[in-house]
């Protein structure tokens, strides 16, 4: 028994491989449509996502993070969901990682000065 491992059944196996199959993307307010279906017109998810090609999975977390986070859910882009408090957190932080950076370097500038006029 040989195996056929030249570099055109490999391409081939690559070229159909699941890995490099783009996903599907869905925008925020497709997100919504399909949420609203379920949620305040009271049809099925399975319904829901069967007549928009949504897989169940996907649909049932939409409608978690709705319930969850109601105008915050969906960011888009990979990007969380921050509440005022939190970005404002998160602004704070960066500005004292600037800040430290800031100060290290004067730091050794005062060192260098200091040894220059020795």
């Amino acid at each position: 028994m040989t195996t056929d491992t030249s570099l055109s059944t490999i391409q081939c196996i690559t070229a159909r491989s699941p890995l490099t199959k783009k996903r599907k993307t869905y925008s925020k307010e497709q997100k919504l449509k399909a949420v609203k279906l379920v949620v305040e017109e009271n049809q099925t998810a399975t319904d829901v996502a069967r007549t928009l090609q949504v897989p169940i999975g996907s649909l049932n977390r939409w409608v978690k993070a709705w319930r969850d986070q109601q105008d915050m859910a969906f960011p888009g882009n990979g990007k969380q969901a921050l509440s005022p408090e939190q970005q404002e957190i998160k602004e704070l932080k960066a500005q004292i990682k600037l800040l430290e950076m800031d100060k290290e370097i004067l730091k050794k500038a005062t060192a260098f000065f200091a040894k220059e006029t020795l």
